[in-house]
């Protein structure tokens, strides 16, 4: 556990509870800040301090479609530039992820440290660009 993820938000939008339950536990041994819901529309009600530093969302939702949802939040300035991790237990959807605006795609089951290693990279590439030189 890295003390620079203990500040890191991350919201888990999928219908599968034991879906939510594992990768729940797992982010917060690993220190994150978690938040769940099994509707990814909640997603999309989310404002200000509510916001997550990353996504992490389910391609098929009961009664959504999370590449929908995906492309609501990126085409909102206020969550743009937040990255979503979307997961499918269909690997055939990975471009179709990626063309609604994921930054990046992983298919279930999946191995619990390469999710890891995929949000580390994820947030890692959120902050560079913010570093300021004034």
């Amino acid at each position: 556990m890295t003390f620079k993820n203990m500040l890191k938000k991350i919201l888990i939008a999928d219908d599968d509870p034991g879906i939510v339950d594992a990768v729940e536990m797992m982010l917060n041994f690993y220190g994150y800040d978690v938040s769940s819901t099994y509707d990814g529309r909640d997603a999309l009600k989310l404002s200000g301090e509510e916001l997550p530093d990353l996504f992490l969302l389910d391609i098929w939702m009961s009664g959504v479609d999370g590449r929908d949802i995906c492309r609501q939040l990126k085409g909102n300035e206020h969550t743009r530039n937040i990255p979503v991790l979307m997961i499918s237990a269909s690997n055939d959807i990975d471009a179709s992820a990626r063309h609604a605006g994921a930054d990046d795609f992983m298919t279930k089951p999946f191995d619990m440290q390469q999710l890891i290693d995929k949000i580390e990279n994820l947030l890692d590439a959120q902050q560079s660009p913010a570093v300021s030189l004034a």
